[in-house]
């Protein structure tokens, strides 16, 4: 089975300092690593989690757009929240707005710190490839 690294020339610095992808696909799965809001002018995190939130978001119809899918191919969300239960209300909001239905499975899971400071969500999906398995 062949393995297809997916880093849009802006992950590009992602990629080669962190050594990680921002997706791999393969058996026409597309698996997104963890994206969060990190505001593109200050490349800092966003002010709250709305805004971080769609951030995240769309970094992942941008991933996913490079990899030949769609918001609508996710069949899976893993998300982390650093205060779940105050934030999921304002998260579910951006999610729906980017996630129609018929709704993907979606895991959320409450940490107690993302690898970026300041970062109150991390948001990673599997999607299948062009919508076909």
């Amino acid at each position: 089975m062949t393995r297809n690294l997916i880093n849009p020339p802006a992950s590009q610095q992602d990629y080669d300092t962190f050594h990680f992808s921002q997706a791999v696909s393969a058996g026409g799965l597309v698996w997104v690593s963890g994206q969060v809001g990190l505001d593109p002018t200050t490349g800092l995190p966003a002010d709250g989690m709305r805004a971080q939130a769609t951030l995240a978001f769309e970094k992942i119809r941008t991933v996913l757009a490079a990899a030949g899918a769609s918001m609508a191919d996710i069949v899976d969300i893993t998300s982390f929240h650093t205060d779940l239960r105050a934030d999921i209300g304002d998260f579910m909001a951006v999610k729906d707005a980017f996630i129609a239905a018929d709704f993907p499975a979606w895991t959320a899971v409450g940490v107690t710190e993302l690898a970026y400071p300041g970062a109150v969500v991390e948001i990673k999906v599997v999607a299948v490839a062009g919508g076909a398995a």
